[in-house]
């Protein structure tokens, strides 16, 4: 396994300090930690890690507004929250804004790191516990999900995309599937996401499971 570079940002001394512990002995580099969520940001800039693991309770500035700042500032920067809130809000507020993915704290460790593995590859991770109050949200604008796949325009083999992207697969993963190189895969995501008018993948899959836009897809041709 390639080698993760890790920034953790987290109030509570006791658990940063052991989850470097725990990662640094699973071969992840953690360049850098801290429980000022006013530093997170330059932090991450300088150390420009693969991951920013980050809390969402720390006091009058939470993660929501971290993960504001570093999604403004760096776009491309693969943000995981990790925190103790089972709350739907928390999880669709946190998607909605761009987290690349959103774990508990009571993770299995081997799981732990499986998942982060993942997340470097592009794909959505969410604590398995949580998958259901993805699937039961609703997030449209008007306040209750609405079909609204028509609106969108989305072509059959974008449909198929994006329902790959609902699973959270990676872009490797959906071109094996459909028998499709990567760079063709790149190019349907790009647009997906453009027409869903969303910035990234995770807010993709929010949208597609929120409204139901994959449900009854007609089969595609390449």
């Amino acid at each position: 396994m390639d080698s993760i570079s890790l920034v953790i940002v987290d109030d509570h001394t006791l658990f940063r300090t052991g989850l470097n512990e725990l990662l640094v002995r699973r071969n992840l580099d953690v360049l850098g930690m801290t429980g000022r969520p006013e530093e997170a940001l330059a932090l991450v800039t300088e150390k420009q890690p693969d991951i920013v693991l980050l809390d969402l309770r720390m006091g009058e500035i939470g993660g929501l507004q971290v993960l504001g700042e570093i999604r403004d500032a760096l776009p491309q920067q693969c943000v995981v929250i990790l925190t103790t809130s089972v709350e739907e809000d928390d999880l669709l507020t946190a998607l909605k804004l761009g987290a690349n993915g959103y774990l508990l704290k009571d993770i299995e460790p081997d799981s732990f790191v499986e998942l982060l593995v993942r997340a470097k590859a592009g794909e959505t991770i969410v604590a398995p516990d949580l998958t259901g109050l993805l699937a039961r949200a609703a997030i449209s604008p008007e306040g209750s999900p609405k079909r609204r796949s028509d609106n969108y325009n989305l072509t059959p083999r974008e449909m198929d995309i994006l329902s790959h992207i609902a699973k959270g697969e990676s872009n490797k993963h959906i071109a094996s599937a459909l028998g499709i190189v990567d760079g063709t895969v790149k190019l349907h995501v790009r647009a997906v996401l453009k027409k869903l008018g969303v910035q990234s993948r995770v807010q993709a899959a929010v949208l597609a499971v929120s409204e139901k836009i994959c449900e009854d897809k007609p089969a595609s041709s390449t």
